[in-house]
């Protein structure tokens, strides 16, 4: 017989050191949604699993309906509905990536496991993440990249108009660091070629998303002088039908996926299709990033810096040495 299992969810509000700007916008706090999924232990003390995740406005995700999705599965867990039934039970997203990561945490407790242990692979090694430049002008983002240069991995955001002039500024800044960039869908088919030769030049090696999902099939028509990898475009294993010809990567993070047992499923499909994985995060806390290391190990590019952005991340955090992080303690996560 399944154990009854109880849920709990909560909203948090971390603040940003010093703000967070895209092409969409900017914000000054992360908003994420904490979920803990318990079971009574042998000894009657309940064991509980966490998952976090960060409901995203460009999804239609709010934080109070994700909380109320989250919350309303309680009677289905009690009933014994289990992780492989969630699949099904709810659609990809954040509420479902919080649920799933928790009940993998639970797992690990009641086994007594490492969760690689669980999946039946080696343990995860340290990894080197990008960091994150926020949209400005050239100026602003030359003088945030240069109290960056010292990493060897940094992640532009850009936003359209002016974006020759703030990549060209950038690596100014930061002659000896790998560029990638991120559009957030900023592009238009017209400017695109533009813009993916002003990146070329100044020696960029990855694109995230350049043209809004949707509207991407340029990408097929040109050639690509730097590798492009979609985001916004990819969320799980049913959307990468048809990308092939307009990526050459793909971006897995466990908020789009709907947690990490699908984010599994989509890595070995994206492997099988010859994509190129990179692992991604919305800026939240060590919670979240947790998950993602088990992804992150057969990843080209690994981006999980959303807690060094925070002003603050949760105890038992995620150890950053640098742009070095490591696997998570049982004291955090799985």
């Amino acid at each position: 017989m399944t154990p009854s299992l109880t849920v709990a969810a909560r909203i948090e509000r971390w603040p940003i050191a010093g703000g967070f700007t895209i092409s969409r916008g900017a914000k000054t706090e992360a908003v994420v949604i904490v979920a803990e999924v318990s079971r009574q232990g042998p000894n009657g003390k309940a064991i509980i699993g966490r998952g976090e995740c960060v409901p995203y406005a460009r999804y239609n995700e709010t934080p109070e309906g994700t909380l109320a999705a989250i919350l309303g599965l309680q009677d289905a867990l009690r009933g014994g509905l289990d992780r492989q039934a969630l699949q099904s039970r709810m659609s990809p997203g954040a509420a479902r990536n919080a649920l799933d990561c928790a009940l993998w945490d639970l797992e690990a407790r009641v086994a007594e496991k490492r969760i690689w242990d669980l999946l039946g692979r080696p343990e995860p090694r340290p990894l080197t993440t990008a960091y994150t430049i926020s949209l400005g002008t050239p100026q602003a983002m030359a003088e945030a990249t240069a109290k960056a240069a010292h990493r060897p991995l940094l992640k532009i955001k850009l936003g359209g108009d002016g974006d020759e002039a703030r990549i060209a500024a950038v690596r100014k800044a930061a002659p000896a660091s790998e560029l990638i960039v991120d559009a957030n869908e900023a592009w238009t088919e017209a400017d695109l070629e533009r813009h993916l030769a002003a990146c070329a030049d100044a020696g960029v090696t990855m694109i995230e998303q350049p043209l809004p999902a949707g509207q991407d099939e340029a990408l097929a028509r040109i050639k690509r002088p730097v590798s492009v990898c979609a985001d916004e475009s990819v969320h799980d294993r049913a959307s990468l039908g048809g990308l092939r010809e307009r990526y050459d990567a793909i971006n897995i993070k466990l908020d789009k996926t709907g947690g990490l047992t699908e984010a599994l499923a989509m890595a070995e499909a994206a492997r099988t299709l010859e994509f190129d994985l990179m692992v991604g995060c919305m800026v939240a806390t060590s919670l979240a990033m947790a998950p993602a290391m088990m992804i992150a190990q057969g990843a080209r590019v690994v981006d999980l810096d959303g807690p060094l952005l925070l002003a603050r991340d949760r105890d038992n955090g995620l150890r950053y040495d640098g742009s070095t992080v490591y696997p998570p303690d049982a004291g955090l996560w799985g």
